[in-house]
């Protein structure tokens, strides 16, 4: 079976590279900024909560960051092939495990992205693909930071917000970080995935405003109904997120996910899913994904539905009177018209509708064309390919760009897992 020939590292991935790891640390340094503001102010409560998803979501990143050093070194000729040096701690484990101990494993990463990227791009040296491989890891781990601690702070500054009812310079900054962060993990993200297409179909800025709309469009409705709520029964929030965690974690677990190389770091994919979904659609499995986008849609619009209802049944009228009905039909005219630009970039922008797949000689006519359009992408089995191709990554492009609701080939070894918001 060939292989796919993919995009080598150029400007651009160096470029992204370098804003990530500035987002990262503006977004750090505004978590400090608004958690002292708090414990200066008194408000203990708030600073615990917000100290709290700052630890929580560094733990979770630095854990996949560290499960997935060691898998990476389980695979045949991969220390030869990246070279001792191109990461920051190189092949030392045990300096590796300190540095993630000590939450530091996820700069590192950013680090080496960019001392390996400077090195292939300015220096012109061997490397390429490693790089590539550094910047596709460095997508999905500020995929998870950013669900893990963006989208939950960006709810609790709007909650702090109502709650108080004024705003202050540093929630500005804060929320403005918040959707920032959101905001460039979309576009990182969708451009790490498109540098897995066979065709090297490229993200034209039309796509990727579209892409980046449909997202942030349904993403904001979902924030604002949860901090309504949160200002209204504060005793309740955290009730209502067990219980959708719960059984959002149960329901990846009912689709077999096989994202992860052990069965600890399997759940701890699982159990970060199920806190993608409290937010935003995420989808981990093939096979009908268009019945199960349904599904979760019509749930979240049901649940967004009652948290709002609640809101307005519990809200203090005379103080919520100059902006509660003009906010209620905002969020319902944002919402939808989230779903009406995602529905407009899978009919209208989905690169798998821009050129259609090449058949090779042979092929028989009425081959699905999700098999026709990534028969060239394989997937690590424990051996390298002759290309250093990321398995993580490649799983999800293969996924997302395959056409919805198509059963694959069960025999097939190009098996597709996880994918994509």
């Amino acid at each position: 079976m060939e292989r796919a020939t993919f995009s080598k590292y150029s400007w651009i991935d160096f470029f992204f590279s370098v804003i990530g790891v500035c987002t990262f640390l503006v977004d750090w340094g505004s978590d400090v900024w608004v958690a002292t503001e708090f414990y200066c102010r008194g408000d203990l409560f708030w600073f615990a909560v917000l100290v709290g998803l700052m630890v929580l979501s560094s733990v979770v990143v630095q854990m996949f960051s560290w499960f997935w050093f060691k898998y990476d070194r389980q695979l045949l000729g991969f220390s030869a092939r990246t070279g001792g040096g191109t990461e920051l701690f190189g092949d030392q484990v045990r300096l590796s495990c300190v540095l993630h101990v000590l939450q530091l494993g996820f700069l590192c990463r950013h680090i080496s992205a960019i001392r390996q990227g400077f090195r292939v791009w300015w220096r012109k040296e061997e490397g390429s693909e490693y790089a590539v491989y550094l910047t596709h890891d460095l997508s999905m781990l500020r995929l998870i930071e950013t669900f893990c601690e963006s989208a939950p702070q960006l709810t609790l500054m709007i909650y702090v917000m109502l709650h108080t009812n004024k705003a202050r310079t540093v929630q500005f900054v804060s929320i403005a970080a918040s959707t920032t962060s959101i905001a460039w993990m979309v576009v990182d993200y969708h451009r790490s995935l498109r540098s897995f297409l066979p065709d090297k179909a490229k993200q034209g800025w039309c796509s990727a405003l579209i892409y980046f709309l449909w997202n942030l469009l349904l993403i904001a409705p979902r924030v604002t109904a949860l901090a309504l709520f949160a200002s209204v029964l504060s005793g309740y929030i955290a009730a209502h997120f067990l219980m959708l965690w719960l059984v959002f974690v149960l329901w990846a677990w009912r689709q077999g996910t096989d994202f992860m190389d052990s069965v600890g770091g399997e759940w701890l994919y699982r159990a970060t899913v199920g806190l993608i979904w409290y937010f935003s659609w995420f989808n981990v499995a093939e096979g009908q994904t268009r019945g199960r986008s349904i599904i979760y849609h019509s749930f979240i619009t049901t649940d967004g539905g009652i948290l709002l209802v609640t809101w307005w049944c519990y809200r203090d009228p005379v103080q919520t009177e100059s902006y509660a009905l003009t906010l209620l039909i905002a969020l319902l005219f944002i919402y939808l018209l989230g779903l009406l630009f995602k529905t407009l970039y899978y009919c209208c922008f989905h690169p798998k509708l821009w050129r259609p797949p090449v058949r090779e000689p042979g092929l028989p006519d009425d081959r699905p064309d999700a098999e026709v359009s990534f028969r060239d992408v394989s997937i690590q089995d424990g051996t390298l390919s002759s290309q250093l191709l990321n398995k993580r990554m490649a799983c999800h492009a293969a996924h997302f760009y395959s056409e919805q609701g198509v059963n694959r080939n069960p025999d097939s070894t190009n098996r597709a897992e996880p994918s994509h918001l």
